[in-house]
């Protein structure tokens, strides 16, 4: 069994034989490959849990359900799979089917097909967390923030994160329309058009602002990240903008865990706390800064909006608590839980929240976000404009430092 944690809000299980805790399954398989009958060997041996309702359902479609013989017992089971699962209310622990499992290892690698945004459940309504840079999403004018009310004319009340991510995605050339819901009353709603690509998640892009101002902006903890942050750090030190960074993470949706450690790791001491995990059960681990520390001594401000969630949520708290950097824009998203997520048989996988992020003081990330020092908001016409008073800003107390 294969497991890796992730960050990712998106977008975008063993469990099939051990359905349930304490039920033994006995499996026939037909010609077809699929499950023909499951019996439950050890029926009322639980005194919790009653699984009698569910065996008489099962029963019952197949003695009088008028399609009983064309019966896909196999999906039945991925279905009540599914169920279950949707039951617990977390957006994030899901059951990915074959399809499904495979675009999470594409999303990881940093690139699939697609339009190009990072969606997320806020308040139970499909929200975009970011575009990604220079996507067709980005391109068409979507901005983090914007409510998904609709995909080509369905409504997307209830549906789940991996159902949303099936529905955007499609074939390269193909267009997806999103209605979207922009200011807090809803009253403006507006058709997107968008002509799905593919889409290379971008990753760092930098260039000296001052002469001993360096700019690094992290469009994503995906796993070349180190790699690029560590080419744009010895770049910006040749040219001499090496002591004061602007690091902007900004509309970036997160990625990896590991990864957003690595980022910390320039900044901190070795042995400082990055990220506290909390399990729920009274255990807690911390998450240390690794022997880097290239730019511990560097004088840094951090660039954060609503669009900056998990591991970019994780890096700012790091640098916030650990070293008073300061932060502007806006409150971030608050996606502050990790995924773990299990390979399991029939190419499927359960992707399950197994704990919550705390910043080094113990704030909680998913249910707070992460506020900025000094709030400053980017409005569509500045980017219609090609504005940036965040930018301006930053440069601005970085010069004074």
């Amino acid at each position: 069994m294969t497991r890796y944690k992730t960050l990712i809000p998106a977008i975008i299980v063993s469990l099939v034989l051990g359905f349930f805790v304490g039920v033994e399954f006995q499996i026939n398989q037909d010609s077809r490959g699929g499950l023909k009958e499951l019996i439950d060997r050890d029926s009322g041996q639980s005194e919790t849990v009653d699984f009698s309702l569910f065996w008489d359902s099962w029963n019952l479609v197949h003695e009088r359900y008028v399609g009983r013989s064309e019966l896909d017992t196999q999906e039945m089971v991925f279905g009540a799979i599914e169920g279950m699962i949707k039951s617990i209310g977390d957006p994030y622990t899901v059951f990915l089917r074959e399809e499904q499992s495979k675009r999470l290892r594409e999303d990881i690698s940093g690139e699939f097909a697609g339009v190009g945004i990072e969606i997320g459940l806020r308040k139970e309504v499909l929200t975009v967390i970011a575009p990604l840079k220079d996507t067709p999403a980005d391109r068409a004018g979507i901005i983090a923030g914007d409510k998904i009310l609709k995909i080509d004319g369905e409504s997307t009340d209830g549906i789940n994160l991996e159902e949303a991510v099936s529905k955007i995605r499609g074939r390269r050339g193909t267009k997806v329309v999103l209605t979207i819901s922009r200011n807090k009353d809803g009253e403006e709603i507006k058709d997107f058009e968008i002509t799905r690509d593919k889409i290379k998640v971008p990753t760092v892009k930098w260039e000296k602002k001052d002469p001993d101002i360096g700019y690094v902006q992290l469009f994503s903890f995906n796993q070349i990240a180190k790699e690029e942050f560590d080419k744009a750090i010895i770049e910006l030190k040749k040219q001499g903008a090496g002591k004061k960074l602007i690091l902007d993470l900004r509309n970036n949706p997160g990625g990896l865990l590991e990864l957003a450690v690595d980022v910390s790791s320039y900044f901190l001491e070795p042995g400082q706390v990055v990220v506290i995990e909390d399990f729920g059960n009274g255990k807690r681990d911390e998450l240390k800064a690794k022997s880097n520390g290239q730019l511990k001594e560097a004088k840094v401000v951090i660039l954060i909006n609503k669009g900056s969630a998990s591991a970019s949520e994780i890096v700012a708290g790091a640098l916030h608590d650990n070293k008073g950097v300061k932060l502007i824009g806006e409150k971030t998203f608050g996606k502050g839980s990790v995924q773990q997520v299990e390979e399991l048989r029939f190419k499927t996988a359960l992707k399950i929240t197994v704990a919550k992020w705390l910043t080094p003081k113990g704030r909680s990330i998913s249910d707070e976000g992460i506020e900025p020092d000094i709030k400053i908001e980017r409005t569509e016409e500045d980017v219609k404009n090609d504005l940036d008073p965040q930018l301006d800003k930053a440069i601005e107390v970085i010069r004074g430092l």
